[in-house]
């Protein structure tokens, strides 16, 4: 099993998790992370350091999320590891509590 960036990382990119992260797993795209399966060992510190919720290991995604865990795969394979935490967006408080936010992702 792996763990699952969803949705609630859209618009908000909040970096606390890669920090501390023992095998550097998340993948940075313009708005959004994901975890890299085939990196992720399951260890699961990086759940309680995100402030909006948004990792979740690959068995709890609730259903109307289960898209993620292929977006996840998907995007991780095209995007740059991050390594380091940064800033997170400039309106990230903004968005961190609206749902339905897979349209404004950018790839």
């Amino acid at each position: 099993m792996t763990h699952v960036v969803t949705e609630s990382c859209i618009r908000c990119k909040y970096t606390d998790c890669v920090d501390v992260c023992p095998v550097d797993c998340f993948r940075e795209g313009p708005n959004f992370l994901t975890i890299d399966p085939d990196e992720c060992i399951d260890c699961a510190v990086c759940i309680p350091e995100c402030p909006v919720n948004a990792i979740l290991p690959e068995e709890d995604v609730p259903g109307n999320q289960q898209h993620f865990i292929k977006l996840n795969a998907e995007l991780s394979r095209k995007w740059p590891s991050i390594t380091r935490s940064k800033a997170p967006l400039p309106d990230a408080d903004e968005w961190k509590d609206k749902p339905g936010k897979l349209s404004e992702l950018v790839r």
